[in-house]
């Protein structure tokens, strides 16, 4: 669940802490720089297809994708709750390279099918009023949607008990949503889409490999369940590339 700040003059600014330095800190380390790596690989394998595309990346200030698409020569503009979402993404606005917008994340200020792919990460789990969320990416996004969410339908079954140790660990936890695979198929489906590619992270939680702070040895502990089929049946986070019932 998202808290909500009462300076925002908007609804869902779960994206002011996920764009935030204090953050970023959960993503330190060889571990952090890993799993990001992990999470940009697949990303930009699955934007392969689209090598002309207009991005809009919702919540993207936290710069985990906005980075290395720019850098890879996407068109790409974020949006964020708040002047403050820009901070870590400010050399590449500065550049040109990146548009940024501030604005309501569930009633986005652009015309329908405006660009032709939106991206959503780091945001959907912490949106209380996540399908309004998926309403506005597909409204907005002509060839694609693609986002990111945990699962429950992996080990972070057991994550309610864990949450005590997270916090601990990381200090700046915040409540989230664990979706079943359903729930968000089916909400993308109301609103004309469908899952085109599916990619699985990791097969152990991530505040696992937070806490083992060794990037090589979580790469080969990972390596290991894809080579036995853990991850395909079991991983989180799960990366989704949704396409329009269309043909967009």
């Amino acid at each position: 669940m998202s808290i909500t700040d009462p300076h925002c003059p908007f609804p869902e600014t779960a994206d002011i802490h996920t764009s935030s330095e204090e953050y970023a800190g959960r993503f330190a380390g060889s571990s952090g720089a890993w799993m990001l790596q992990v999470q940009e690989r697949i990303v930009l394998r699955m934007m392969r297809g689209f090598p002309d595309a207009s991005i809009l990346d919702v919540g993207g200030g936290h710069g985990q994708l906005a980075i290395p698409l720019v850098r890879d020569g996407w068109r790409l503009t974020v949006i964020g709750s708040d002047d403050s979402c820009r901070t870590r993404i400010q050399s590449i606005i500065d550049s040109g390279h990146c548009k940024f917008v501030v604005g309501n994340l569930i009633e986005l200020p652009f015309p329908d099918n405006c660009f032709d792919m939106a991206l959503c990460f780091r945001l959907l789990t912490h949106c209380e009023r996540w399908p309004e969320l998926v309403r506005e990416l597909c409204r907005v996004a002509r060839q694609g949607v693609i986002v990111d969410y945990p699962t429950s339908q992996s080990l972070n079954a057991i994550a309610p008990a864990l949450f005590g140790a997270k916090k601990k660990f990381e200090k700046n936890t915040r409540t989230w949503t664990l979706f079943r695979h359903r729930q968000v198929l089916d909400e993308f489906a109301r609103n004309g889409f469908v899952p085109a590619e599916i990619r699985k992270q990791f097969f152990i939680p991530m505040v696992i490999h937070r806490m083992l702070k060794l990037g090589a040895v979580s790469a080969g502990l990972e390596a290991i369940c894809r080579l036995l089929g853990l991850t395909r049946l079991w991983g989180t986070p799960v990366i989704v590339r949704f396409a329009p019932t269309d043909g967009g």
